[in-house]
């Protein structure tokens, strides 16, 4: 490690299994309790000495202006109702389809799929899918704001899991800070965003990825899985 270099916090959040005797009844019973575990992590290039591997450059990636196929393919196995036209990215709940503007309207193909990406995740809180409600009445509002977030985390580990890389923009870290103000009462609250995210990837990648899910039904996972998550939030 350099002199003088400084780290960046990285938290993971898991659950632990323990077994517990009930006192009155002398019956055991196991309950997960959740933590979450800070450390500081590094970039290679802040670090002398690694083996020549972790030096290895990016190689060139194609031309951005191109389709990406297999994000293509994904997003197309979803089965969503996608439609493309006008200027603005959403989705209705109401009526169930996610509108995009058109493919060249993007600066590149990543940033398009990116925000594909975030409008999927919101099709993921449909009823007949993970029902997910924070009880959003307004534009704005704390409900909105969880929503958003779940989105934009969702939208992040989706690009992960395709292999896309949109190029980081401040506008998104604003994005993110303003509806963490909306829940500056509430501390863990990018992690109950997080955790709702990660469901709400599972659930595209078990109807977008069926050959990695052949023989399961992994979206009844996904349901049971976001319904206890939302009664555990509840509690």
């Amino acid at each position: 490690m350099r002199k003088g270099e400084k780290g960046s916090l990285v938290v993971y959040a898991d659950r632990i299994r323990r077994t517990e005797t009930d006192a009155d009844t002398g019956e055991q019973e196991e309950r997960e309790i959740p933590f979450l575990k800070g450390y500081t992590v590094f970039c290679v290039d802040q670090i002398d000495g690694l083996p020549e591997r972790y030096y290895a450059k990016a190689e060139p990636r194609l031309d951005p202006v191109r389709r990406i196929e297999h994000a293509e393919a994904f997003f197309a196995a979803t089965g969503a109702d996608i439609r493309h036209g006008g200027n603005q990215a959403y989705y209705t709940v109401t009526h169930d389809y996610v509108q995009m503007p058109a493919f060249e309207a993007f600066r590149d193909a990543e940033s398009y799929y990116a925000t594909l990406a975030h409008e999927c995740t919101h099709w993921t809180r449909h009823p007949k899918r993970l029902e997910r409600d924070f009880g959003r009445k307004r534009w704005g509002d704390e409900g909105y704001a969880a929503e958003e977030l779940v989105a934009e985390l969702g939208s992040a580990f989706l690009c992960t899991d395709l292999d896309l890389t949109p190029e980081p923009r401040p506008d998104h870290a604003a994005y993110i800070g303003s509806w963490l103000k909306v829940l500056k009462n509430d501390k863990r609250a990018i992690f109950t965003a997080a955790s709702y995210a990660q469901r709400a990837v599972d659930y595209l990648h078990s109807v977008g990825s069926p050959e990695k899910t052949k023989g399961m039904n992994p979206p009844a996972e996904c349901l049971q899985q976001a319904a206890a998550g939302q009664a555990q939030a509840a509690a």
